[in-house]
């Protein structure tokens, strides 16, 4: 089946997380990528062991191309490659890719169509433009560190690398929309995200609370800041996430605890009696579901329309029907790790099933190909080689 971005070819010249994630998005639903890296780079372009999970995880469905952009001989067969390129992406350091020469303006020159994305740590400009991106360093400075955690705990980071992550995403719908763009226009453009930018963005109501309403959001646990009683709730063999906020969903709460009394008691009764009192209600409904198992509060909690769930390990996570239902580890055989599973998309498209198919392919593993597709001979690929030019 011709999955919808066949038709979009991709140069990647991303390296670590962010950009690799960006990249991900595009390749996985069809692109063309081609996967552009520096010879000899064995350990797999800053991402970690090649052979890793996260090295695999963030370059399936790419083609590998080993190329010293460094060199001359380099950037004509970059620049070979851009005349029909759609999709240019790189996560250097914003000052790299105009010393390199491979900037959007003089690939722009070579094809003005092309969707050029450019992902930083704090932007391509201004007073930290040229400082390197980490994803925790933006996690901090974006705000969200200052709000993870227990209350009074200091600050927390996320355990996921959300900067990185959204960083790429936020890229990814980037591209795509300049690739619409682009068929009106018949013009390509200068995509430009950052971890800082991507992180401040996630924050979203938080962020809001304080443009509008000047409210500096504080840490709060597991507790929601706005919607109680919704947190984490000990249980007889381990703990589950309630989420008990609004009028209906909390009168449904009250009946399935066999506490309706808490419909009138004066600290409980009304959204802002609730804020007031948070931990005397979270310690009342503890003091009861330590009482019974996970197992057996999710079903009391799911029958009565309640929204509940166990609080999973990693291992657990993959172990779920639901999560087995929704094909969530995707299969694909590699030629030296043999058969293994990717996390698999969290977008199914009705006529473009996902699959992943194939794996992230060895350093160069596709040079030769590349570069005859783009008219060059064996003769002239075995003397790349030689001066060390692929």
């Amino acid at each position: 089946m011709k999955l919808p971005l066949a038709h979009i070819k991709v140069l990647d010249l991303t390296r670590v997380r962010a950009g690799p994630t960006a990249v991900r998005q595009l390749a996985d639903w069809g692109a063309d990528v081609i996967k552009i890296e520096q010879p000899g780079d064995s350990g797999g372009t800053l991402g970690g062991a090649r052979h890793g999970p996260d090295f695999q995880n963030l370059h399936r469905n790419k083609r590998s191309l080993s190329l010293n952009l460094k060199s001359d001989q380099g950037k004509e067969i970059f620049f070979r490659l851009v005349t029909d390129a759609d999709v240019v992406v790189e996560n250097y350091r914003p000052d790299v890719k105009f010393r390199l020469g491979i900037d959007y303006e003089k690939v722009k020159a070579v094809n003005p169509t092309v969707v050029y994305a450019s992902i930083s740590g704090f932007g391509q400009d201004g007073p930290y433009g040229h400082l390197p991106g980490f994803d925790q360093v933006a996690q901090g400075m974006g705000g969200l560190m200052s709000i993870t955690g227990l209350p009074g705990q200091g600050p927390v980071r996320a355990g996921i690398p959300v900067a990185d992550l959204s960083a790429g995403l936020y890229t990814a719908l980037g591209i795509l929309t300049a690739l619409i763009g682009r068929q009106h226009s018949g013009t390509g453009q200068w995509v430009k995200a950052s971890l800082l930018e991507a992180q401040i963005a996630m924050l979203d109501f938080q962020a809001e609370r304080w443009l509008l309403d000047e409210e500096v959001a504080p840490q709060a646990g597991n507790n929601h800041p706005t919607g109680i009683p919704t947190g984490v709730f000990a249980t007889s063999d381990g703990h589950i996430n309630i989420a008990a906020t609004g009028a209906a969903i909390y009168e449904r709460f009250c009946k399935a605890m066999q506490r309706s009394d808490w419909l009138t008691d004066e600290r409980f009764s009304s959204p802002q009696a609730r804020s007031k009192n948070r931990d005397a209600m979270n310690a009342e409904i503890e003091t009861i579901t330590v009482g019974r198992s996970s197992k057996a509060w999710i079903e009391t909690f799911n029958d009565a329309g309640v929204p509940a769930g166990y609080i999973y390990s990693i291992n657990e996570v993959f172990d779920d029907p639901q999560v087995q239902h929704l094909q969530m580890a995707s299969p694909v055989h590699h030629p030296k790790l043999g058969d293994i599973s990717l996390v698999a998309q969290p977008v199914k498209l009705s006529e473009a099933p996902f699959r992943i198919r194939s794996a992230t392919p060895e350093l160069g593993e596709h040079t030769d190909e590349v570069l005859r597709a783009i008219g060059y001979s064996d003769d002239d690929i075995d003397k790349f080689r030689l001066d060390e030019v692929v």
